[in-house]
């Protein structure tokens, strides 16, 4: 893995002792502005854009790097660390890749499908998930209580805290095992990030308006039934959207797909069935299956998903936002200073020199300098 500095150096193309010596500045306490103004002579001449771009990705890849190591120290405090899980993790270069991974080992609350685990409903949802062949009804007797995988005496079944004793009925075991396939389905990161980039790629962002709200909404009625690609989304229109959602106007959500057809798959479904080889062969637990796959998308991925990608717009749209106003502050602040007419600026200094600027009657850029009147240099016009 490339060191913090050797990754900012190529994103930047700049020389990685640059990146060193903005890094020891920022570390010291120098502001952007301050480094990037009076501090050239040691950054190389970085600028203003080069040094705030540096500064952000800093502190995202510090903020991985220190989560890196809290991801390895907790998984293997659990025993739970392999070569490859490790290598997988140091090669992870950004922090949805690297939750993505931790996902099935972070320690989370007691689940549906560890409750289920912990009932002895793991076997029952392997032998359904291996062999579709067999009928879930059948399979999920042996499992309730006074069943074959399951010898506990019914009458005693009320009174206990055991949660294998709580398993009365095939409804019961079979959510059970639903539950532990969902944890599983949902948990693999290779299928995470896949599902990731076909919403990003090919999911469109949808806002509807709130029908009780319409009179009150008025001034976001070009967002009543609004949708367009995710990644073409505009930031003046992404950060309209998301202030008519954050009043109470506006509903907003990712849609793929057909959205108008309720009884077709969801694409993400597809995804899921076929990276784990459900796929619906009219064997008895087929239908049951595709029901894993199904709640797997709607009940544990797609509002999870929803909301990192609708993240990453509005970040994304503020940074346009950004970009958009300071070039309109450079146009203005590079007007004509004082009307139409020939102006010298200066910017005092001592151990750099007074800076000078000449710009003409439209504001042109005609000349500038810098000159050293003052101590030690005392170059200062005479006569």
């Amino acid at each position: 893995m490339k060191s913090i500095s050797t990754r900012i150096a190529d994103e930047l193309n700049i020389r990685e002792g640059q990146v060193d010596a903005a890094i020891g500045l920022l570390d010291e306490g120098s502001t952007v502005p301050f480094i990037s103004r009076y501090r050239k002579e040691v950054t190389g001449g970085l600028d203003d854009t080069q040094m705030r771009t540096l500064e952000e990705r800093l502190r995202y890849l510090r903020e991985l790097e220190a989560r890196r190591v809290a991801i390895l120290k907790s998984i293997e405090d659990q025993g739970k660390l392999n070569p490859k899980l490790a290598a997988d993790i140091h090669s992870a270069d950004t922090k949805n890749r690297l939750e993505d991974l931790y996902l099935p080992y972070k320690i989370k609350r007691r689940t549906k499908g560890q409750i289920a685990r912990e009932a002895g409903l793991e076997p029952l949802a392997n032998a359904l998930f291996d062999n579709p062949e067999l009928s879930p009804e059948l399979e999920a007797v042996k499992y309730i209580v006074g069943g074959e995988c399951n010898p506990v005496n019914p009458a005693e079944a009320a009174e206990s805290d055991d949660e294998t004793k709580k398993i009365v009925d095939v409804k019961t075991a079979l959510d059970g095992a639903k539950f532990i396939l969902i944890e599983r389905f949902s948990e693999n990161a290779e299928l995470v990030g896949s599902l990731r980039e076909l919403l990003k790629s090919n999911g469109s962002a949808t806002a509807r308006v709130f029908e009780d709200k319409k009179l009150e909404a008025a001034k976001f009625q070009d967002y009543f039934a609004y949708s367009e690609p995710l990644h073409k989304v505009p930031s003046h229109r992404a950060l309209a959207i998301f202030r008519g959602r954050n009043e109470g106007f506006l509903s907003l959500s990712i849609s793929v797909g057909d959205a108008s057809d309720p009884t077709a798959t969801h694409p993400c479904e597809s995804m899921i069935a076929h990276f784990w080889r459900v796929t619906n062969q009219n064997r008895p637990a087929d239908k049951w299956l595709d029901e894993v796959v199904r709640w797997t998308w709607r009940v544990k991925l797609s509002m999870k998903l929803e909301m990192d990608l609708l993240g990453e717009l509005r970040e994304r749209a503020e940074k346009e936002a950004i970009n958009v106003f300071a070039s309109n502050m450079k146009d203005l602040l590079l007007a004509a200073p004082a009307g139409q007419k020939a102006t010298i600026g200066l910017d005092p200094g001592l151990r750099t020199g007074c800076k000078v600027a000449v710009v003409d009657a439209t504001g042109k850029v005609v000349d500038h300098c810098a000159i050293y009147p003052t101590p030690p240099r005392n170059q200062a016009a005479r006569g």
